[in-house]
Order: structure tokens, then sequence, then C-alpha cells
């Protein structure tokens, strides 16, 4: 399959298996346990239907949002996700220029493989900074004030991974940073050669926004590892709440799902909220974003900007969310599987059909900006 000839999220999809070893294939793709909750993050926005309305006059199509103090030319963002040079060389330097480009935001992890630093140099756009709450508290305050002194606009804490899930896809095949593969794993591997020779060919995989702060052991820590042993459990509102006031700027919790952490990241003056599941990857059977986008817009909606990730596919889908209330859509594996298949040119494809299709949808619902679709505009089954 050749990249003009993808036309839609399964086609990156299946571009991306094509190229990656099934190890490095299935981290992208997998989640929790038995994956219920990764199907029904998409499944989910099929419980309701759009209406449109006519005769609007929508010559004119503006679909920019501001989020966070953020003003970002479509209502989707790359948000941020690690490992990002597994999958292409270029990782996040691809995801930063594409999102520039597009004039919206994206984010680096603290599992991320480029630094935030170089990473804000390349887009002009908003960038977040994604990272965890570590037991060594030292780190926390150095990963901050690294951020603000690179130019970060918004500090994303996720806080729905104090501990790893169950990702048995990867226990499976002994995914892990640095590869200790089972003997299928390997065999996956053996089978996908250009994947390794671009790989060896190309400057060492890091984890910059750790270099100096974490023992990697000789340059062994398994993701597994990280979570389970440099991620602080005992994390609580206290914490979050001095970490908020030592920021003291654009501040979002990366996995909020219920109305009360919702009114509680409120009180403690978070700017933000970013409704998520993980994309299925820690709690499986736990709710959809969507499925609990509403209720938690009409608690806090009008005292912080409530966003959402997960399963998002298609164009319709974020008018669905936006109609909801939410201020815009995180996006992951969509963007991801295009940057396995070609690098920085497949995230620009697919961030040019997300545009393509939101402007097309939203001509097509009597919508001229995003402030006019409503939940008027939505029936639920």
């Amino acid at each position: 399959m050749r990249l003009k000839d993808c036309h839609s999220f399964h086609d990156f999809r299946r571009m991306a298996k094509s190229r990656l070893p099934g190890p490095i294939f299935d981290y992208i793709d997998g989640a929790a346990d038995d994956e219920v909750t990764y199907r029904r993050n998409t499944s989910a926005f099929d419980t309701c239907h759009l209406v449109p309305n006519v005769l609007r006059g929508v010559k004119d199509i503006d679909m920019s949002v501001t989020i966070m103090g953020q003003t970002l030319a479509m209502p989707v963002y790359c948000s941020p996700t690690a490992l990002q040079r597994l999958f292409h060389h270029d990782g996040e330097r691809a995801v930063a220029a594409a999102a520039g480009k597009f004039g919206t935001m994206f984010g680096v992890s603290s599992l991320g493989t480029v630094s935030l630093e170089e990473a804000r140099q390349i887009s002009g756009g908003p960038q977040v900074y994604q990272f965890y709450f570590h037991k060594d508290r030292g780190l926390n305050r150095a990963m901050m004030n690294r951020a603000k002194l690179a130019g970060i606009e918004v500090m994303m804490l996720t806080v729905d991974s104090i501990t790893g899930g169950n990702r048995e896809r990867d226990k499976r095949t002994g995914f892990s940073i640095p590869f200790r593969l089972t003997l299928g794993g390997m065999l996956q591997f053996a089978m996908k050669p250009a994947w390794g020779i671009n790989y060896m060919t190309h400057e060492g995989f890091k984890l910059p926004q750790l270099d100096g702060h974490v023992d990697m052991g000789g340059g062994a820590l398994s993701i597994s590892r990280y979570f389970t042993e440099m991620l602080d459990p005992s994390l609580n509102w206290d914490d979050v709440a001095a970490m908020v006031r030592e920021w003291n700027g654009q501040f979002c919790l990366k996995g909020v799902m219920s109305v009360e952490d919702a009114k509680r990241a409120v009180e403690i003056g978070c700017t933000g909220i970013i409704l998520s599941n993980h994309g299925g990857r820690q709690l499986d059977g736990s709710r959809s974003a969507f499925d609990q986008l509403a209720e938690i817009v009409d608690a806090v909606g009008d005292r912080i900007d409530v966003i959402m990730d997960g399963g998002v596919q298609r164009g319709t889908q974020v008018l669905k969310a936006l109609s909801l209330g939410a201020k815009a859509v995180g996006l992951g594996r969509y963007y991801l599987f295009p940057l396995a298949a070609a690098g920085q040119p497949g995230v620009e494809r697919a961030l040019q059909l997300m545009q393509a299709e939101i402007e097309r949808d939203m001509r097509l619902m009597g919508c001229a900006s995003i402030d006019q679709l409503t939940r008027s505009n939505l029936r639920f089954l």
C-alpha cells in the first residue's frame, strides 16, 4: 500500500502493520486485559446520531478553538505518547513538524525519544509536556523547571498510570526497552528485516527527558519496571495542588473520568482536564471518555476546559464530542499508525484527512463554527 492510497485510520493501521515487527505493532495497537475498553472507546460514538440542519449559509468554515489559552486551527491535537522513535526514526520530530504545519498542538512525553527542547524548536504551535509523577520529588521539580525554560505552554500530568496496565500482548512477545523478546517475538522481528536495518542505521535510542535522573541500569529499563519502580502510587490531590501552584500557568490533568475528580481539579486551580482511559491501556472495563463527557461538562464545563481522547477515528466522532461540550479532542493511535507507516508525510496525510473530514462534516451539519455545535445536533439511541 502507498501513502496516497491511505484514506482512513484503517488504511494507515494496515500500512503500519505491514511495516512494523509484530511486537512493536502490538505495543501501539494493544491494550489491557481483554481490551474491552479499547473497543468501547470507538463504539461509544455509535450510541448517538448526528442531526444536521440545512440552509444555514456555511460557505466559510471556522474550525479553530481555544483551549487552556492556546489557539488551535483545528479542534484536534496530537496527544503525547511514548517511544515514538521505535515506530519511525524521526519520532516526535515528525509529529512536531506536522502539527506545526496544521496549526495545532502536540506534546512530548516523559518517555519521549526526542527532547522537549528540540521538539519546541521544530514547531511554532503550542506544545504540552506530559509527565508522570515520580517517587523522586526532585525529578518532578526538575522536569517542570526544564519545561518552563524550554517555553512549554501547558503542563499535562497523567494521573491514571500510577502503575502499569496488564498489557498481555506485550507480555506474550516480551516487548520491553531494551528488547528482551520471547522466541516468538524474535521471529516476528526477523520477518521485518527492513525495520531492523532502519533502526540500526540511525541514531541510538534514548529517553532524553529521563537522562541524568533515572538509573537506566546500563540501558536496561523495561516499560513495566518504569511504571512499577519509578512512579509513585501514593500520588494524591495535595501533591497535585502543590505542582499546580509551582507551575503557576496552564496545567491540566489527563485521565480524569469522574465528576468528583473533575470538581477537585477545578478546586485546586487546574485550567483543563482530559477525560481519558489511556486508550484502554490501563483499567480494562472502565467507561469511555465519550460515555462520561456529558455529565462532566454539565458539572464543570463552565469553569474548566474539558477535553477528551480515546477511540477517535473520524471527523464525525470529533463533531459528536464537540457537540456534547468538549473543547477539543486528543488523537493518539490516529497519528501513530501514520507515523509508523511513513514518518512526517504520514502524519501530515492523517491530519489533512481529519481536517478535510471536519470541514466537510461541519458544512453538512449546517455549522460554520465550532460554537454552533450543540447537543441539539445529537440524538442518543
